[in-house]
């Protein structure tokens, strides 16, 4: 199976930034920022937005 186009890479070399993070990324982001608890549940986290 082929990769669909939007997944190469271009020619340009930089790499996007994804606009959406995992799970396991958002719970690390919201641990750095003081908003997570130890025992929190994992599901219906906070939205939010990736560090620039």
């Amino acid at each position: 199976m082929t990769q669909h186009n939007s997944f190469k890479a271009s020619g340009g070399g930089g790499k996007k930034n994804r606009t959406v993070l995992k799970r396991f990324e958002r719970v690390d982001l919201l641990k750095k920022r003081g908003q997570w608890k130890d025992g929190d549940r994992v599901l219906g986290l906070k939205k939010t937005t990736p560090e620039a």
